[in-house]
């Protein structure tokens, strides 16, 4: 039992550390709606990314999912993407399981984002890639997420290079979107 409590006090530690250096979204695993471990470097190597943590009961989830969708289908052909993590930390908005998450976007909004399992944004449980994110686009005020749907922008090459907060409808960063496309990746 000693030895355990000590493997996992050293694996906590260096996930900490793992992700204070991580340098791009590639180096992060996640699971998927389906509870199987995805490689980010895998998915979306040489793509553009938009990560964000949704809700469907949210005031804010209609005007989201709706430019999300349009915008992914003008520019998925250009290599862009929609990570979508559910997270039920904010007034209770995604109380559902993934599969009626699932079953909701696609029937609403006729969408189907890369939907993620459910997560912790902020806080001690905070998924590491989260952890990440906020580390290098801190927030107006506090880096902690402050609400449904908050989005990173990520370029061609993993790197996170901007922040939008929730009440910042995605139609607004366009621009960035196909900037962020029309540079090549590095990688």
């Amino acid at each position: 039992s000693l030895g355990m409590s000590m493997i996992s006090a050293v694996s906590i530690r260096s996930v900490r550390a793992f992700s204070t250096m991580a340098k791009t979204i590639y180096e992060f695993k996640v699971k998927d709606a389906d509870g199987k471990e995805i490689s980010l470097g895998e998915k979306y190597k040489g793509k553009v990314v938009i990560v964000v943590n949704v809700a469907s009961q949210c005031g804010l989830t209609n005007a989201n999912y709706t430019q999300l969708k349009e915008i992914l289908d003008k520019y998925e052909s250009r290599g862009l993407a929609v990570a979508a993590f559910p997270c039920n930390q904010f007034g209770g908005q995604e109380p559902a399981c993934e599969i009626d998450i699932m079953s909701f976007v696609k029937t609403k909004f006729s969408m189907e984002p890369d939907l993620f399992s459910k997560i912790d944004v902020n806080g001690d449980n905070a998924d590491p890639l989260w952890k990440w994110l906020k580390k290098e686009k801190g927030g107006t005020l506090i880096d902690a997420i402050k609400w449904n749907f908050t989005k990173f922008l990520v370029n061609r090459n993993g790197e996170v290079i901007a922040r939008y907060g929730p009440t910042t409808e995605p139609k607004t960063f366009v621009k960035d979107i196909e900037k962020a496309l029309d540079e090549p990746s590095k990688m």
